[in-house]
């Protein structure tokens, strides 16, 4: 089990993941931060960085703020 932290912005034009240190991340999605998108997107982009199934990344903390915490089980 790993904890990433990551620093969502939703609506942006590129969707891009910046590493800030092992376990931070900085991810830029193009779905907005509404009926929970930008969330499902983030999910998909962590699961596919970190080799796993969507369904082994689950968001901890952060459900409606930018700053979230995500458990990836690996």
């Amino acid at each position: 089990m790993t904890y990433a932290r990551v620093r969502v912005t939703p609506g942006a034009k590129r969707e891009s993941i910046i590493t800030t240190d092992d376990k931070s991340f900085s991810i830029s999605v193009r779905e907005p931060a509404e009926r929970n998108l930008a969330n499902i997107r983030v999910r998909e982009l962590l699961a596919e960085h970190f080799g796993v199934a969507v369904g082994k990344i689950k968001r901890v903390a952060g459900h409606r703020s930018p700053q979230k915490v995500f458990d990836v089980m690996i």
